[in-house]
């Protein structure tokens, strides 16, 4: 049975996937704090109505920025780049992406399409979940991992040292900001079926999600053929995920110390989240 607890919409204009954490349960009878973590997709299209209610009433002072080389290039800043009062940190979740490469950023494939190729992926069209969904998407969160750690950490310690709220986001919102704003959670003593029924809630929202990145540059074609149930995270990709990281490392604190995270570290997430 999924932990039930209000998800915490916010609703501007540029944004269909944007969420405050706070109000999570946590595993000692307490709540992650509300306007400390939000979750987003892509911060492209923020009218400056709503770039004022970020940076006014949400206090808004870091944003941390997980899409590849390939989405900055092909997007171009968003409306919150060389505001002073925003820290923006960039850290992607694909080893094969880099500054230095053959090709300039704009005329690479997107990552995810690299690792299509070599890890396989689910067939395109589906109508309702492959039988093999869960494990595919936990395999691939788990390629986050495995390729960037250094990011995970550093976005991780981005959040636990922001001064106001801070905003993480991908391109849809779901899965690689899923992965960090999960991990960052269950540090900070979250529930873990709470994260687990957060997680899930973007399939809330996969519909106007699909539709929006049709329409952005970096991702237009990439869109064709991908349909609502194969894309839509469901609860049992993320207790899987979650399962396979108990398994293989004893939780997710003992995955995180084997990459050089710390007891400060997890104090100081924890305060900023919980204090």
């Amino acid at each position: 049975m999924p932990w039930v607890y209000d998800i915490r919409w916010i609703d501007l204009d540029g944004v269909v996937n944007m969420r405050d954490v706070g109000g999570m349960p946590t595993r000692d009878g307490g709540v992650i704090s509300p306007g400390r973590l939000l979750r987003s997709d892509n911060l492209q299209d923020l009218t400056e109505e709503s770039v004022r209610t970020l940076l006014g009433p949400l206090q808004v002072t870091d944003v941390v920025d997980l899409r590849s080389f390939v989405e900055l290039e092909r997007e171009g800043p968003s409306p919150l780049t060389g505001r002073p009062e925003v820290r923006i940190s960039h850290f992607t979740m694909y080893a094969a992406d880099a500054h230095h490469s053959a090709l300039p950023p704009g005329e690479r494939e997107l990552p995810w399409q690299t690792a299509a190729r070599e890890r396989g992926w689910l067939p395109q069209g589906q109508e309702q979940p492959h039988p093999d969904h869960d494990k595919h998407w936990s395999r691939h969160y788990l390629g986050y991992l495995g390729e960037r750690p250094d990011s995970i950490v550093a976005a991780m310690r981005t959040i636990a040292s922001a001064r106001g709220a801070t905003v993480v986001h991908c391109a849809a919102g779901k899965d690689r900001t899923g992965t960090v704003t999960g991990l960052s959670l269950l540090v900070a003593g979250a529930e873990p079926e709470a994260v687990v029924t957060d997680f899930a809630a973007s399939a809330l929202r996969v519909p106007q999600i699909l539709e929006r990145l049709s329409r952005r540059p970096a991702y237009a074609a990439d869109m064709v053929g991908k349909t609502v149930a194969e894309q839509s995270p469901r609860p049992e990709t993320m207790r899987l995920l979650l399962q396979t990281l108990d398994e293989t490392y004893g939780g997710v604190l003992g995955w995180l110390d084997r990459h050089g995270w710390t007891d400060a570290d997890t104090a100081r997430l924890t305060d900023r989240l919980r204090g």
